[in-house]
């Protein structure tokens, strides 16, 4: 049994879909068993947890024998710590309590989804807090796998679509900072893909990996191939990063924050990974970003209907 902890979120439930296909047995772990039997259907069994709650923790894991952590908390990268949805809280102390009632459940192997440019010296502290959520994965005496993704795009991210849907809006795409950072977005079809192959392939074990996508270009450059795939033509708009940092800030004293000043960091930041050593190892189909974005906008359908009518 696999239980992937996140399961209903945007790469949990990705990772979810992708072990099914292969006939895995899957378990998820979720603060709501109605909420995963909605999003996931009847071929996984719910486990009621929450990664916050040690206590809630070792139910959860019983004859698990794989966890993969895709656990990411509401509106990430926008922390709000008046309900507890934190690096710190998720991240960190929720890594730690999986992988304390992993190691009492007899679980062999933990893999952790953490994020390109996790460190221990890294300038964010959400880059802090995943690394040492990893080092404490690693001495956990479990086997292990951790994988570090980049900027990850696909039909509900809440990141390439924002921009999407300001161009359904708004006659031109507005975007923080002047777009030039340097980007390596990967498909959610591949990291459900490489995160399958972690939790499942023995030469993954005690592994690292970072995982990008198979090209590097700007901000600027991945928002305008989204906008030509999607067939809409409009302008990027750049607007200096402070100033998003200040609407951050103002708002950051709302139940639910709809920006932070931090989030204004996390999204201005350059995403590269290095790939050899995911390569060698497990050698991944990487699929190229225009690819990936047909698959559900537009050139996608507009080349879906063109085939019903040949085959008409």
């Amino acid at each position: 049994m696999i239980l992937v902890s996140g399961g209903t979120g945007f790469i949990g439930s990705a990772v979810v879909k992708e072990l099914l296909r292969r006939g895995e047995p899957v378990a998820v772990l979720g603060r709501d068993a109605e909420k995963i039997r909605r999003r996931l259907g009847t071929d996984v069994e719910p486990r009621v947890g929450d990664v916050r709650a040690p206590a809630s923790l070792h139910a959860a894991m019983q004859g698990v024998d794989v966890v993969i952590n895709a656990v990411q908390f509401p509106g990430s990268p926008i922390e709000n710590r008046r309900k507890g949805w934190t690096f710190e809280d998720v991240d960190l102390k929720g890594t730690r309590n999986q992988v304390d009632a992993a190691r009492t459940a007899g679980v062999r192997r933990f893999v952790y989804a953490s994020g390109v440019g996790a460190a221990r010296d890294a300038e964010k502290h959400w880059f802090r807090y995943k690394w040492e959520a990893e080092q404490y994965v690693q001495k956990s005496g479990l086997e292990w796998v951790i994988v570090r993704p980049t900027w990850v795009y696909g039909p509900e991210d809440v990141s390439l679509n924002r921009f999407l849907g300001f161009a359904k809006l708004l006659p031109f795409v507005p975007i923080f900072g002047d777009g030039k950072q340097e980007m390596q977005p990967v498909f959610i079809d591949d990291v459900a893909r490489v995160l399958a192959d972690a939790a499942l392939r023995p030469g993954a074990a005690n592994q690292l990996f970072e995982l990008g996508g198979p090209e590097v270009m700007t901000m600027n450059d991945v928002v305008k191939t989204a906008l030509e795939v999607s067939g809409k033509r409009r302008p990027i708009l750049h607007q200096p990063a402070f100033i998003g940092k200040a609407i951050g800030t103002v708002t950051a004293i709302l139940p639910s924050p709809p920006l932070s000043a931090d989030a204004i960091d996390f999204i201005t930041a350059p995403a590269i990974a290095d790939n050899r050593h995911l390569q060698d190892v497990l050698h991944p189909s990487l699929t190229p970003l225009r690819q990936g974005l047909a698959t559900y906008l537009g050139e996608s359908r507009t080349a879906s209907a063109s085939a019903g009518s040949a085959s008409a």
